[in-house]
């Protein structure tokens, strides 16, 4: 079952699809649904099997006192107030 839709292509995709039609002697509407169809696939694989990514936390060993939530405490402590 097919649907009628208007789509606006950017002028360098159109482009592509076009030589790829040319290339694989297809009609542009397939060449444009089967590569709807391949980046849709490779989307939905690559999220359904990702790795999670996992972040592996280490101390920064920060003096005690110093805080690295205010950068600008940081830099007058580092640099003085002139740094502004």
């Amino acid at each position: 079952m097919s649907k009628r839709t208007t789509l606006t292509l950017e002028t360098d995709v159109a482009e592509r699809l076009s030589m790829e039609a040319q290339r694989s002697g297809k009609s542009f509407k397939q060449v444009v649904n089967e590569t709807i169809r391949e980046g849709l696939e490779h989307k939905i694989r690559r999220t359904e099997f990702a790795e999670p990514y996992v972040v592996h936390a280490k101390s920064m060993n920060v003096r005690p006192g110093l805080s690295l939530d205010n950068v600008a405490d940081l830099l007058d402590r580092i640099e003085g107030s002139q740094h502004r």
